[in-house]
């Protein structure tokens, strides 16, 4: 995708459209985007203050995005997604607009809000550092333990 679509295909995205969320609502999507920002920048052991440097803000701005009290705007998301070296649609992929376990509609849902937890972002930086081999048997290890309960799998169809 080019940068004029993605900017194009964003801007419905900043505005909740996309999930179909209107008004304040879409204060929630603000929130699941800074943590998507924090958990990024958390995970390449990037400080608020270096972060804010690189794009042009204070560190307290950083905080603000990171907590979802203000908005990031479609240029400063462009920049903080090349200061911390993903697609801009990082931000965005997982986020589905209903809880299907409630059926609530109102609230956005992250599927990788897991990744606000440090030890999650630990267990990612560790895993991606395994040889091959031995991520799978890691994978392997970690299914067995999760037996009982219900996970969703990621190398089967939805």
């Amino acid at each position: 995708m080019t940068g004029l679509a993605v900017f194009f295909w964003l801007v419905p995205v900043l505005r909740g459209n996309v999930i179909g969320l209107v008004g304040d609502e879409v204060e929630t999507v603000d929130y699941v985007v800074g943590q998507r920002i924090r958990a990024r920048r958390v995970a390449m052991g990037v400080s608020q203050a270096d972060l804010g440097k690189s794009i042009g803000v204070r560190f307290q701005q950083v905080q603000k995005y990171e907590s979802g009290a203000n908005r990031v705007s479609a240029s400063r998301l462009w920049a903080i997604a090349e200061a911390l070296e993903v697609h801009i649609s990082h931000f965005f992929v997982g986020i589905r607009a209903s809880d299907p376990e409630t059926g609530d509609k109102t609230a956005p849902t992250d599927e990788f809000c897991f990744l606000k937890e440090h030890d999650a972002v630990e267990m990612l930086s560790i895993y991606r550092s395994l040889k091959p081999a031995h991520k799978h048997a890691v994978l392997s290890f970690v299914r067995t333990l999760t037996q009982d309960a219900p996970v969703r799998r990621f190398d089967e169809a939805k």
